[in-house]
């Protein structure tokens, strides 16, 4: 798998082991730098404010990774998919001293990444090369049960892999939290939201306190977009996150409790045996 590069020879590129190609380019509004696969946009990330999250659902992301433990206080995080790294460097600039682990497919990627927005000396990140699955199986034992967040955001191409939607995949994961550690899925859904219905039913079969935060339209399943699923065997750290989230030029709504159990009501629990890729996106709807 080597280097290429697309028309835009301007821009670093990367040929994935997919096929496809991963560009650096300057961010069109907001400062900073995107990350595209296929002219698709996955990550963004301003080196000289890590803390800069431009998307919306990573914006919704860091707010509830603020409310973890005691805030600023430093954490261990494992990551599924690395994209630009745009959460472990807001970790590392958040909470210094964190631990973090990253699991990604892509060597040429992570190449890409490292060479042209390279990581904030000191950060302690160490990332892996591998399938997300078999990556966590990997991980260093002393890290069951121990690990204080887990950010499941993988995509091939516009779509989750099946593998790593099912009940069987999420006991892995709950098995590497510790007694209050939180789970973060992005899961990308349209209208009618079966597939996030059904993710939701088969998370809270291992971690019993879900919580969704999205854009209330989203929610609403009236048009494609991301929505963050929190997980954890204790209570999550609710009680700020609907003031928080409500503020800002991206507003969004918390779901939780009753709201929940009616969000996943009656959709079918995911196994191995049945699970299936996340819906695919319209032509020239970009992930955010």
């Amino acid at each position: 798998m080597g280097r290429a590069r697309t028309k835009d020879t301007e821009h670093p590129a990367a040929r994935l082991g997919s096929g496809g190609i991963a560009r650096v380019v300057p961010a069109e509004f907001g400062g900073g730098f995107e990350l595209l696969i296929d002219e698709t946009p996955q990550s963004h990330v301003d080196p000289a404010d890590p803390t800069h999250l431009h998307f919306e659902y990573i914006v919704r992301m860091g707010a509830l990774i603020d409310q973890l433990a005691t805030p600023g206080a430093p954490i261990t995080a494992v990551h599924l998919g690395a994209g630009a790294l745009t959460i472990p460097r807001y970790i590392a600039a958040t909470r210094p001293g964190s631990r973090q682990q990253v699991i990604e497919l892509e060597a040429p990627l992570v190449d890409l990444v490292r060479e042209h927005l390279p990581l904030p000396r000191g950060a302690a990140i160490r990332i892996r090369i591998g399938d997300a699955r078999e990556g966590v199986r990997r991980l260093p034992p002393a890290l069951a049960g121990a690990v204080d967040l887990v950010v499941a955001d993988v995509y091939s191409g516009a779509q989750t892999p099946a593998h790593l939607t099912s009940v069987e995949f999420y006991a892995e994961l709950a098995a590497l939290l510790a007694p209050t550690g939180v789970l973060l899925v992005n899961v990308a859904d349209g209208p009618g939201l079966a597939f996030a219905r059904r993710q939701v039913a088969t998370i809270r079969t291992v971690l019993p306190e879900v919580a969704i935060l999205a854009d209330a339209q989203i929610l609403k399943g009236r048009r494609f977009g991301n929505l963050v699923l929190a997980a954890s065997a204790a209570p999550l750290p609710s009680d700020a996150l609907p003031r928080i989230l409500a503020a800002g030029p991206h507003p969004a709504k918390l779901a939780h409790g009753a709201e929940v159990t009616a969000f996943a009501k009656d959709a079918a629990i995911v196994t191995d045996a049945t699970a299936v890729a996340s819906p695919r996106p319209d032509a020239g709807l970009f992930l955010r």
